[in-house]
């Protein structure tokens, strides 16, 4: 039976993409940070065929939080959104049988294609159920790291060079695509560093980095294996790894900046250096940076989040370069809330603890779900 005096948040996870096992742990904490006077949540995971299925949430809590051990329990029932509002402009579950429940909001905590780049955004909006992230629009050029980058340069942001490269190209000519990325490595230092990432992935997923023209070719086969479209990068030797979290709407705020420093093999923030070795990362919070390099890092990371047209959370990544230029990497829309993540800890660091920190995130999609219901609909 349902709490009437309970905000009703359905949580979003799992998701058909390389980054599913993420979502899950990134699940787990949003769960335990709800506070259970004012929210009452409904499990609902999406396993890698698409289906919907309604979670336990003792199941998840007391997962693993190793990605490699976590899986969905895929014997629940599945479970459908409503494709259009009910008559009293609210949103409904329907399970087996036909049963329907409403619910108040969703928080979506999916990362990568399908559920962090507009798709599952547009099927809310359909809904007419409020949400929290980024619309549409902003989800989806958050995930396109191409679009991104073009729209970075637009807004006069500094980015690294780049390159974009097709799967189509690199079929018809890859001896061209291989020159057109080598000329990315400066002249006068050897070769690379380069990056070779797929456009629309996180949690390095699919990422190498290059330091030698023969490893170049493997890298882009590697990365083609996620996305038909894929982003290299020049790399910066020396360079340090700045993150700022993002909250708000209409007037967003940032938080201390932090500082990401890799002891992992691989050289780079890799998805080994996340989330399987223990020591591969440690995290600096805040990051050791001047009063004025601070409040750069976090007037980039608003100017970025304006001019990507995020919503409610975001985090920004950046480089700082030894000669203490600021370069933007690249938005997170739907940023992980693993127990190592740094949005969460970026936030609780700058005096948002995560039970405060999730409130307010689904303040934000309740209200920006009201102004939008008051729009009109007929001329």
């Amino acid at each position: 039976m349902r709490n009437p005096a309970k905000v009703r948040v359905a949580v979003l996870f799992g998701g058909r993409s390389a980054e599913h096992e993420i979502s899950l742990l990134s699940a787990r904490f949003v769960v335990e940070a709800l506070d259970r006077d004012r929210f009452e949540p409904v499990l609902i995971g999406i396993d890698k065929a698409g289906r919907w299925l309604l979670q336990d949430e003792a199941l998840l809590l007391g997962a693993a939080r190793d990605p490699r051990l976590a899986r969905l329990n895929e014997a629940m029932p599945e479970i459908a959104l409503a494709a259009h509002p009910g008559p009293a402009g609210e949103a409904t579950l329907t399970a087996p049988g036909g049963a329907r429940s409403p619910i108040d909001v969703v928080f979506p905590v999916l990362h990568g294609p399908t559920g962090e780049d507009g798709c599952v955004q547009g099927l809310l909006e359909l809904a007419g159920v409020p949400y929290v992230g980024s619309g549409v629009l902003g989800s989806a050029v958050g995930m396109d790291k191409d679009v991104m980058k073009r729209l970075l340069r637009e807004a006069e942001i500094p980015i690294v060079p780049h390159v974009t490269l097709r799967r189509a190209a690199w079929d018809r000519d890859r001896g061209a695509c291989l020159e057109q990325i080598a000329a990315l490595s400066p002249a006068g230092r050897g070769f690379g560093p380069i990056f070779v990432k797929p456009a629309n992935l996180g949690s390095s997923v699919g990422v190498r980095r290059v330091t030698a023209r023969a490893e170049l070719e493997a890298a882009v086969e590697h990365a083609f294996e996620f996305d038909l479209k894929i982003v290299c990068e020049q790399g910066i030797e020396g360079v340090r790894e700045i993150e700022c979290a993002v909250l708000g709407d209409d007037d967003p705020i940032a938080s201390a900046p932090g500082e990401i420093v890799v002891g992992h093999a691989d050289g780079f923030y890799s998805y080994a250096a996340k989330y399987i070795d223990a020591d591969g990362a440690t995290i600096r919070i805040p990051a050791d940076l001047s009063p004025a390099e601070a409040n750069a890092v976090q007037l980039l990371a608003l100017r970025t989040f304006r001019a990507l047209e995020a919503s409610g959370m975001a985090r920004v990544d950046l480089f700082l370069a030894p000669d203490r230029s600021l370069h933007v990497n690249e938005i997170n829309t739907i940023p992980g809330f693993t127990a190592i993540s740094m949005y969460p800890k970026l936030w609780e660091a700058s005096g948002i603890p995560p039970r405060e920190l999730v409130g307010r995130l689904i303040a934000l999609a309740l209200e920006r779900g009201a102004r939008k219901a008051r729009l009109r609909t007929s001329a």
